[in-house]
């Protein structure tokens, strides 16, 4: 693996000593305490007991309302990839039990939304293998593979080295099910107008270009773009595509009949600043925000 260095340059240049402890419970429970910030997940449990004897070190539910398990590298020789699909296994199977624990610790709205389409293991260690990286790629889930490394006391880093996206996982129960008329994400594309598709294909293709680490998430009722988070969201109507971005309303000059703020109005996906792209000169100028959006800006 590359080595990242990082150096203060206040002053005299010196290099912060980087290092990757064995992640101890302390570090467990800053990334827990801060998994929203860090990843975008709501934190449920720790150590989550299952039926068969196992442990999920962490558990919780993504900006998606997708459930995640987090499984922590603390030895050399652990496989932490391979224990992380033991559990999703387990709890693709035990349904109720996970809906149980939303109900109790976020409420039953939360419980109501929650989507089994695209389930997630998120796998952290001070470092992984060429083999880890490789092996993800054959299995048919999404695991994504995160680096830590700790420079001093108070800095943290996480690098986003690898993640394998795999179809979402076709669903058949009441927590899932379309209300009322909603269509899925195909549905909706296969309707839409020709033009309305192809300037989807170059929306889909802008963005998954910006950034060796932009991965597209084709959920039941839209499309997630990501980096570790959410940066845009995609929804597909006949004649417009409606993209959803995670800006501060507050920086954007909004533009009636293309964009607006929907921070306290309902919407597929996630994100505070709406817009709508219906022609090719739309897109061109939704692509100065959409690059804000991948930014952070």
């Amino acid at each position: 693996m590359a080595d990242i260095k990082l150096f203060n340059i206040a002053g005299e240049v010196k290099e912060l000593p980087g290092s990757s402890v064995t992640l101890e419970k302390e570090l467990q429970h800053i990334i827990e305490t801060n998994m929203v910030t860090f990843f975008g997940v709501r934190f449920l449990t720790s150590e989550y007991s299952t039926t068969n004897g196992g442990r999920m070190d962490s558990i919780g539910i993504d900006e998606n309302n997708c459930p995640v398990i987090f499984e922590y590298k603390r030895h050399q020789d652990e496989n932490v990839i391979n224990q992380g699909l033991f559990y999703l296994n387990w709890l693709l199977d035990h349904k109720d039990s996970f809906k149980v624990l939303v109900i109790d610790r976020l409420g039953m709205k939360a419980a109501s939304s929650i989507d089994w389409s695209m389930p997630r293991i998120i796998c952290i260690a001070g470092d992984f293998t060429k083999y880890d990286e490789s092996a993800i790629k054959e299995m048919n889930r999404n695991i994504s593979l995160i680096r830590y490394k700790k420079f001093g006391k108070d800095l943290l880093m996480f690098e986003h080295l690898n993640e394998n996206i795999v179809k979402a996982i076709e669903v058949d129960e009441p927590t899932t099910k379309k209300k009322g008329s909603d269509k899925t994400f195909d549905e909706q594309l296969a309707g839409a107008e020709k033009h309305i598709k192809a300037l989807y294909d170059e929306l889909s293709d802008y963005i998954t270009h910006l950034g060796d680490d932009v991965s597209e998430n084709r959920l039941k009722l839209y499309v997630a773009f990501k980096k570790i988070k959410n940066f845009a969201c995609v929804v597909v109507i006949k004649s417009k595509i409606i993209l959803e971005l995670q800006l501060d309303p507050a920086t954007v000059t909004f533009e009636e009949g293309f964009s607006r703020d929907v921070t306290h109005i309902g919407h597929w996906g996630t994100g505070n600043v709406e817009v709508e792209i219906k022609s090719a000169q739309d897109f061109e100028k939704a692509k100065a925000l959409i690059e804000r959006a991948y930014n952070g800006l």
